[in-house]
């Protein structure tokens, strides 16, 4: 054999391995591409963001400290808000718990009275504050016939007052209806009942009733006809109560 033959046989075989291990590569570069997508693959697509978590929204201007008192199961809260723990004056919103959602505004806000003297979360007989706290809402009454709630409701003439408030203006229909506060008093009563668990001495008879255009002894007070409106919405199935108290007392 020449030396010119054993050169082209040389590069022959050169240039014939390029090719093959060229297209080797190639065949096995695509199949790892089509397994990488294929069923059964152990390989998986990049993560997706994860969408923002949404919380429930809280009662409104109730800080953690009052929210603790919130029975598991309540649904429904009126939210009385002083001014100030002195001020007889006070602001009250209807609130409703939706799982989802959480607290949402369904009533108010409507302008209260409260006790002439302001607040108090040591409540006693007579000394013309209102008590602080979360209280049940369970039983209703009044002068007038029950304007459709869905809570007990005692139609009696016992509810009826005469005389002046504070500021000399005409006390009377401020019975006209009535929620019972459930402060010293046994739920499933009427509004009237007298027994006192917690004793005489820590008062009772605190009421959500119409308002008279002033202070109170130690109720809340709406006008007769966000009254009429509170009767109408409170649903016992929603385990209704009442946050009341100044603002600054409330929001802790």
């Amino acid at each position: 054999m020449t030396v010119r033959k054993a050169l082209a046989l040389v590069i022959g075989a050169v240039v014939c391995t390029g090719v093959l291990a060229t297209g080797c590569a190639r065949e096995h570069t695509g199949a790892s591409s089509q397994d990488a997508h294929a069923p059964g693959s152990s390989a998986s697509p990049a993560p997706r963001p994860a969408p923002p978590r949404s919380f429930p929204r809280p009662l409104p201007g109730i800080g953690p400290v009052m929210r603790e008192r919130l029975p598991a199961g309540t649904r429904q809260a009126l939210v009385v808000t002083g001014e100030t723990e002195s001020s007889s004056q006070a602001r009250v919103v209807l609130y409703e718990r939706y799982p989802a959602e959480g607290w949402r505004a369904v009533a108010g806000p409507w302008p209260a009275h409260n006790g002439l003297r302001g607040w108090t979360d040591d409540h006693e007989a007579g000394d013309l504050h209102t008590p602080i706290g979360v209280f049940g809402l369970s039983d209703a009454g009044g002068r007038l016939p029950d304007p459709g709630t869905l809570l007990p409701y005692d139609e009696d003439p016992q509810f009826s007052v005469s005389g002046t408030g504070y500021l000399g203006e005409p006390l009377e229909g401020s019975f006209d209806y009535v929620v019972a506060i459930d402060y010293n008093r046994v739920p499933g009563t009427t509004p009237l009942d007298k027994t006192r668990p917690m004793g005489e001495d820590k008062g009772g008879g605190v009421w959500i009733h119409v308002d008279h255009d002033g202070p109170t002894n130690a109720c809340v007070s709406l006008s007769e006809e966000h009254m009429r409106a509170l009767l109408t919405v409170l649903d016992p199935d929603r385990e209704p109560v009442v946050v009341m108290g100044p603002e600054e007392v409330l929001s802790r």
